[in-house]
This record gives C-alpha cells, structure tokens and sequence, in this order.
C-alpha cells in the first residue's frame, strides 16, 4: 500500500467576494491556515486571500 503524502487540497477564499482559488500547501511546513494576497478579477486588485476549510 502506498504511503499518504504530505500536500493537501484547499481551498483560499476571497475576503472581499466570493472568488476562490484552489491550491495545495504541505502540512508539514505550514500547518496554520494560509494567508496571502492575491488578484481577485471580480474587484479588480489584490486582496487578501484566507484559507477554507
């Protein structure tokens, strides 16, 4: 049987829409939830990015 990797899926969600993004971040390293900035095309600048769970 194959041992379970160490990346998971999630999801960052927009903090000034509903826009999301779909990533993968390494539990290892980051085990708090991420947060970063990045384009939302629906208001049109970078905000601020927090993941879901």
């Amino acid at each position: 049987m194959a041992k379970k990797g160490n990346r998971l899926h999630i999801v960052l969600k927009s903090t000034e829409s509903g826009h999301m993004y779909h990533s993968t971040k390494n539990k290892n390293n980051t085990s708090e939830k991420m947060e970063i900035l990045k384009y939302d095309p629906l208001v049109r600048k970078h905000v601020a990015y927090k993941e879901k769970k």
